[in-house]
């Protein structure tokens, strides 16, 4: 109250006089108003920040999520395709492949249903004693080679050669996967043919069939060999289409107390991915006790095992040209027994020799293994290598 006698009103939060007390209390709520707004503007961001973070974290979460079960997905798909691929989804072994490619013959019109009903019983007999039918096999290459290479005055200065190798071919049973133990067949023939190792395969008198080849592997494999390699199969081939390699092939060998050695060739050694180092060990295995001034040795040595990715081939020999290049001698599994008659024909103009010839240039893969055979071993040796084979079976060329 002034001097007027006006009656005036003041703002208790910031002190402003008013002479009208409606005007007072608007003031007063836009105060009120504005305090509230403050609060709420310091809240609020603080609130959606939170939920802006929580959000985030939960979107990143799902996300992870997804990606983590496609990826698991994806794993299993692959790991099938693996499975498969090597013969091991339990789908059945050589008998039951047999049978379905028979069967799609027939269904084709390639086959007639007596023809099949026959050959599943001399199947199913070959089966029932273990052996190979023989219906995959020519003899006679090795021997039609000497009388080429003698009669041929080209470009040859010497040509080594294995013992007597009978040639094995994949069948309609083990199309696509059998490689390794058609190769192993057609050492096993070879050293049948030698009476050093007349001992130590005198359970074997006969080229055994493919699942009981997988037996045999299977029993060294419960002798202790390559544990390892064991638990890779679960312990087991027969019944399966499983692939095998040199690792098997070695501990076979050696369980029928052969001695042999794998060479692992795990790199190039040559210009565009080459390898002249595994030709040169070749030459080594032949010419070494076979010196002299002949241009054709058969040699007392057996054949040798080679195994790449995805295949394997059997070496019968190698031939050293004028020109000191060298060109190794492959029988390959996957070669019909059409082609390898040609030959043996007397009139062969040496043209299918393209068959088998395979120079430094032709051997491109990134690694490739041997398994070569030297000889016999003891029982005390045998056990030695069966304990070493549990740590390491292979040597490595630097």
């Amino acid at each position: 109250d002034h001097g007027s006698g006006e009656q005036l009103y003041e703002c208790p939060m910031c002190s402003l006089t008013c002479t009208n007390i409606q005007i007072l209390e608007e003031h007063v709520d836009l105060h009120l108003e504005e305090h509230s707004f403050s609060e709420v503007s310091l809240f609020l961001p603080s609130v959606g920040r939170n939920r802006d973070l929580e959000l985030a974290q939960w979107l990143q979460m799902e996300e992870d999520k997804r990606q983590k079960s496609e990826e698991e997905q994806r794993e299993k798909e692959e790991f099938k395709k693996l499975q498969k691929q090597y013969g091991l989804d339990n789908s059945g072994g050589y008998k039951q492949q047999f049978l379905k490619s028979m069967e799609k013959e027939v269904d084709r019109g390639r086959m007639q249903p007596f023809e099949y009903h026959k050959r599943k019983a001399d199947m199913m007999e070959c089966l029932a004693f273990g052996v190979d039918d023989g219906k995959t096999k020519t003899s006679g290459v090795i021997e039609a080679l000497c009388k080429h290479y003698q009669n041929e005055n080209k470009d040859a200065q010497r040509v080594w050669l294995s013992a007597g190798v009978d040639h094995f071919h994949s069948s309609l049973g083990d199309r696509g996967w059998g490689c390794g133990y058609r190769n192993f067949q057609m050492l096993l023939s070879s050293l049948l043919q030698n009476s050093l190792y007349s001992d130590c395969l005198r359970d074997t008198p006969v080229i055994p069939s493919i699942p009981k080849i997988q037996s045999m592997i299977e029993d060294a494999w419960r002798e202790g060999f390559d544990p390892h390699g064991a638990s890779h199969f679960n312990n087991r081939l027969h019944g399966s289409k499983a692939w095998i390699g040199a690792c098997e092939i070695y501990s076979l060998l050696t369980s029928l107390r052969i001695k042999c050695q794998i060479i692992d060739f795990h790199k190039p050694t040559g210009p565009t991915g080459t390898h002249p180092r595994l030709f040169e060990w070749v030459l080594r295995y032949y010419s070494a006790d076979n010196e002299g001034a002949a241009k054709i040795v058969c040699t007392s040595k057996p054949p040798i095992y080679l195994q790449h990715q995805g295949h394997s081939r059997t070496v019968v020999g190698i031939e050293e040209k004028k020109n000191k290049t060298l060109c190794l001698l492959l029988f390959d599994p996957g070669c019909p027994s059409q082609e390898m008659q040609k030959l043996i024909k007397q009139n062969s103009d040496g043209c299918s020799l393209r068959l088998l010839r395979k120079f430094v240039g032709s051997l491109k893969e990134k690694q490739y293994q041997i398994v070569a055979v030297d000889g016999v071993l003891s029982v005390e040796e045998k056990a030695a290598r069966c304990h070493a084979s549990q740590v390491l079976t292979s040597e490595k060329i630097p």
